[in-house]
């Protein structure tokens, strides 16, 4: 197998003129390639080296792909940053990965300086004026404009890390997922064909690029296959559907919030979607009445698929063949998942346990935590911390994380179980279930519930929903309105957030 650069490499000489449109600007594999490898020989005159680490934090543009490919030519490891990071988050990463370059933009520039003794390692701060789009702004850091770009050999092995993606760190630090060159390509490959990309696709791309989803299943695979790629800063949904229209999109990768915005929109039908063969959405769980109303109104079935910053992608609904409501799929080709108990033993369909997965996809550990890399595995087998079961059918069905199990007078309580229930009163936009502290069950249940916009919600209909539904155990003990769900940037509820905020006022 190569390595990721080789890879690109190969396509970008196969598919020399395909395009990549990043909002208005029109560049060819060929070009995108070429810059790359201008900005690798920059990067290899301030002494960066294969297995250096470059901290990249810019919002989303094309100088971010051309430094996270020129990494991989160079055998350097890219470290992605949310461009929303604080100061002292920043800080955090930068001194945690031991970045020898951090590239960011003027509104960050600040946020390191490679005198302190808090960055040992940190030689320099790339500060790229994102207000000149010209090639000049991005190579100006080392004049390298008037350099050839010459061909050089990519020294990087296939259990080479490529990339470091920091956890959302809900609990304690954020760790840093080491991903290797083999973890990449072997998940692109297995997507590749279960998904039937080819060179004839066109990507819609609307995601972030600091995260797995965005960079590698959506960019990395576009490129890996081929495709031309419609790349959009931000996400709007009727620019979304004009994009489609205008360019012939057959893809669309999107979070569950794009999907209930897409379906907000003023009678959809009149753009031409005709074009589209896939819509895929992942990195949080979709609701089933946003997977029917989009069947209903898009005449489309979402496919909807499972991964982790550890691992890639896992586990998928098909290509052809059922694709379930609720459900995340089957597992992708060399991913094997098993579904375990408290001590680690396989449980039978139906009942919920810890999903573990393993396959060349999973990671190499975190970075400089064996500890916290030794109590993720056993064996070969990665503890995802997630929660779900497998149906007769092996589909998985997950029900929560882990730590947002909530433990409420001795019993389990799954707050998927409850929130599923709540979202199917007509006027309510979604809910959340949390657990938070009490003398006398432990943990207690508080539902956290959005009305739909303009629609009243009364509290003693939940109420009645769930003594009907729901054992005594499982049932709010409090609920309470809110305008909106705390989230992060890629769409998943932050619970820690609401527990932080209903532990004192559930008291």
């Amino acid at each position: 197998m190569m390595n990721l650069a080789e890879t690109i490499k190969q396509s970008c000489s196969q598919h020399p003129h395909k395009r990549l449109i990043f909002d208005d600007e029109v560049l060819t594999y060929d070009h995108l390639w070429n810059t790359a490898s201008k900005i690798r020989h920059a990067l290899e005159d301030l002494g960066v080296k294969a297995g250096d680490r470059v901290a990249i934090q810019l919002p989303k543009c094309l100088e971010f792909l051309y430094i996270h490919l020129a990494n991989l030519q160079l055998g350097s490891i890219s470290v992605p940053l949310n461009p929303t990071y604080t100061r002292d988050e920043i800080a955090y990463f930068l001194g945690d990965s031991r970045a020898k370059i951090f590239v960011t933009d003027g509104h960050h520039a600040g946020f390191a300086d490679p005198e302190s003794t808090a960055f040992p390692e940190l030689q320099k701060v790339i500060n790229i004026d994102l207000q000149d789009s010209s090639i000049d702004s991005i190579l100006s850091f080392n004049a390298l404009l008037q350099t050839q770009a010459l061909d050089k050999s990519y020294p990087a092995q296939q259990d080479d890390i490529a990339l470091i993606i920091y956890t959302s760190g809900t609990t304690g630090r954020s760790k840093g997922a080491m991903l290797s060159h083999q973890n990449i390509l072997t998940n692109l490959e297995a997507l590749h064909k279960l998904w039937n990309h080819s060179d004839q696709d066109i990507l819609l791309h609307v995601l972030p690029i600091f995260h797995v989803h965005g960079l590698l299943v959506a960019f990395h695979g576009a490129l890996n296959a081929g495709m031309d790629i419609i790349m959009r800063t931000k996400f709007d949904p009727i620019d979304t559907l004009n994009c489609i229209q205008k360019n012939r999109c057959s893809i669309f990768m999107g979070v569950p919030t794009m999907y209930h915005r897409l379906l907000q929109v003023d009678n959809p039908q009149k753009f031409d979607f005709s074009s589209m063969r896939l819509w895929i959405s992942g990195s949080a769980p979709l609701l089933t009445s946003t997977f029917e109303q989009f069947q209903q109104v898009f005449g489309h079935t979402v496919l909807e698929r499972y991964g982790m910053s550890e691992t890639g992608m896992n586990v998928s609904n098909p290509l052809y063949g059922v694709r379930k409501p609720g459900s995340v799929g089957l597992p992708v080709p060399g991913v094997s998942v098993r579904i375990v108990d408290s001590k680690g033993q396989d449980v039978i369909p139906g009942e919920v346990g810890e999903v573990w997965v393993k396959g060349n996809n999973v990671f190499k550990g975190y970075w400089e935590m064996p500890e916290k890399t030794a109590e993720s595995f056993v064996q070969e087998w990665f503890k995802t911390g997630d929660l779900g079961y497998h149906d007769t059918d092996g589909y998985l069905f997950l029900v929560g994380r882990s730590k947002d199990l909530i433990i409420s007078g001795g019993m389990n309580v799954y707050p998927k179980e409850i929130e599923a229930l709540i979202e199917t009163l007509e006027e309510i936009e979604e809910a959340a279930v949390i657990g938070v502290p009490d003398e006398d069950l432990g943990e207690k249940v508080i539902a956290v519930v959005v009305p739909k916009p303009g629609r009243q919600v009364n509290v003693n209909a939940i109420t009645t929903l769930c003594q009907n539904h729901l054992a005594g155990y499982k049932r709010p003990k409090a609920i309470y309105l809110i305008d909106k769900l705390p989230r992060n940037t890629m769409g998943k509820v932050t619970k820690n957030q609401l527990r932080d905020k209903y532990r004192i006022i559930a008291q």
